[in-house]
């Protein structure tokens, strides 16, 4: 913690509340961006994984060819898009025009594309090609299938991708320094993990609403419209809200800086496509940073796709799958709420953004060797799964979930807030297509590298448990490097911020005094 925060604010006040209250105008609505954000998220990333893992002639193994064929490809054609329309659109321009697809997708989705699945999906086909191919070809036929939840299951990735990490945190980029960073990231993760304490029960209720349905009524049609109704009236209000901002927040002067905003769109590049991306190639901070997103996206992917062929094997029903995926976001929500309270912030201000960055990678080597080596080695454990009175699926399913939830709230409250942070001392060029490519195309091709790999494996042995061995050597090789790549990012990020940041943050703190005393006494 530094020295001046805790000067200002006192000792309990800078571990728990470092904001002052005339702050709030700006941190409460993009808490509230974030929070409706990471609610849609939730939601999007359960009902993906029902959809795919539950749906006739799928399974988990289709999860990896999605990624690789769909994801991917869709995540590169938006990102040039987007990079193309950043040239042409003012940036609010372009965050609605972003947005508004997602919001209308899911809307028909829930409306039009799944009631008329029976008349859209090839199923007879797909059947003769299911006998044709060799069974390592499962995955492809899946997504032939399954085509339109092929199509969900992209456009929820995606929102992860473009909305979440593209939109937001680069709208959040573009309107804080440093110095409010430090203090604000991880209040806005907050409002972030608070969203699956609220999503998680959604989802929970929405599963368990076939209890109240008559036979013979579709009931994962009947929770689907619930959920998507939930997105939908969530999408608005994220629009909504940033509408807000544009036309309250960054009209204030003590938050907007009009002369630095002119100098700023009178001297921003107008950069060719060829050439943005060369740029953004020779630069090494971004590369390293690029590891860092890619390298998390393959060892997440490597964990979650072998604990949900377990997970489909215990829980084979849509609504009973899609109701243990809700209590799952719950208490990931609830566990990543006290991250962010006690350990996230304090962490970054305390010892610096390289140990919170380093974090996140040491605790997935740590619950990736567990997980793997009961899956691998729980055979020759049955003498104490029989004493715990449970059966070894439900086990695996259990060390999955706990490993999972581990890895996710370490990402949520200092993965993400170190990683963002590392875009602020970068100059608008760099943030925007820079931000692009490695938010949008970079986590996509991490979990689509990681699919690649398990595509490979799957063909050549056949199925996730042969492949085990293999993938839990790939995790700890990626980790590695990872750890490292880390490591030398923190130096030029010290170096940059050191460049650029100090100037700008010593301009603004005689703001902010004279802002403080204008306004009534701070909240504590």
């Amino acid at each position: 913690m530094s020295a001046q925060t805790q000067s200002e604010f006192g000792k309990w006040r800078s571990f728990l509340w470092p904001i002052h209250s005339y702050e709030l105008k700006k941190l409460l609505p993009m808490f509230l961006m974030f929070f409706f954000i990471s609610f849609n998220y939730t939601i999007l990333r359960d009902t993906k994984d029902t959809l795919i893992v539950t749906a006739p002639g799928s399974g988990a193994e289709a999860i990896p060819f999605i990624k690789f064929w769909g994801v991917l490809p869709s995540a590169i054609i938006f990102m040039l898009i987007y990079a193309k329309l950043s040239n042409k659109l003012s940036k609010p321009a372009l965050f609605y025009a972003t947005i508004a697809p997602f919001v209308v997708f899911f809307a028909l989705f829930a409306l039009v594309i799944y009631p008329a699945k029976e008349y859209l999906h090839p199923t007879v086909f797909a059947d003769y090609l299911q006998q044709l191919l060799p069974q390592g070809f499962m995955g492809f036929i899946a997504i032939f299938r399954n085509w339109s939840y092929a199509l969900f299951y992209i456009l929820s990735e995606l929102w992860g991708s473009v909305v979440l990490s593209l939109l937001f945190w680069g709208f959040a980029n573009d309107i804080m320094k440093v110095v409010e960073a430090k203090r604000f990231y991880s209040l806005l993760g907050l409002g972030a993990n608070l969203a699956l304490l609220f999503s998680g029960p959604a989802i929970i209720f929405s599963s368990n609403i076939r209890q109240k349905i008559p036979a013979g009524v579709d009931a994962w049609g009947v929770s689907l419209n619930y959920l998507m109704s939930m997105v939908v009236i969530s999408g608005l209000c994220i629009i909504a809200i940033y509408w807000w901002i544009q036309k309250n927040v960054l009209t204030d002067p003590r938050f907007f800086d009009p002369a630095q905003q002119k100098v700023v769109k009178k001297s921003k590049p107008k950069l060719s496509m060829k050439e943005s991306f060369l740029q953004l190639a020779r630069s090494k901070y971004l590369g390293l940073l690029a590891i860092l997103v890619i390298a998390y996206g393959i060892s997440i992917n490597i964990v979650e796709v072998t604990w949900k062929s377990q997970l489909k094997l215990q829980y084979p029903n849509s609504n009973d799958y899609s109701a243990f995926m809700g209590a799952f976001s719950t208490c990931t929500g609830f566990i990543a709420v006290l991250m962010m309270l006690f350990v996230g912030g304090n962490t970054i201000r305390r010892f610096g953004w390289k140990t919170a960055a380093l974090v996140t990678p040491v605790v997935l080597l740590l619950t990736g060797t567990a997980f793997f080596s009961f899956v691998l080695f729980k055979d020759s454990m049955m003498g104490m799964i029989a004493a715990l009175g449970t059966s070894p699926l439900m086990l695996a399913v259990i060390v999955g979930a706990v490993q999972n939830i581990l890895s996710k709230t370490c990402k949520y409250s200092l993965f993400d807030p170190t990683k963002e942070m590392a875009y602020i001392p970068l100059d608008e060029e760099s943030k925007v297509k820079g931000k692009a490519a490695i938010d949008v195309v970079g986590a996509r091709l991490g979990k689509s590298g990681g699919s690649l790999i398990q595509q490979g494996l799957i063909l050549a042995l056949g199925s996730i448990a042969a492949m085990t061995p293999y993938i839990a050597v790939i995790l700890f090789a990626i980790i590695f490097l990872w750890i490292v790549s880390a490591s030398s990012l923190n130096k030029l990020f010290l170096a940059k911020t050191a460049e650029k940041g100090s100037k700008s943050d010593a301009a603004a703190l005689p703001k902010a005094e004279e802002a403080k005393k204008t306004e009534p006494s701070a909240v504590v």
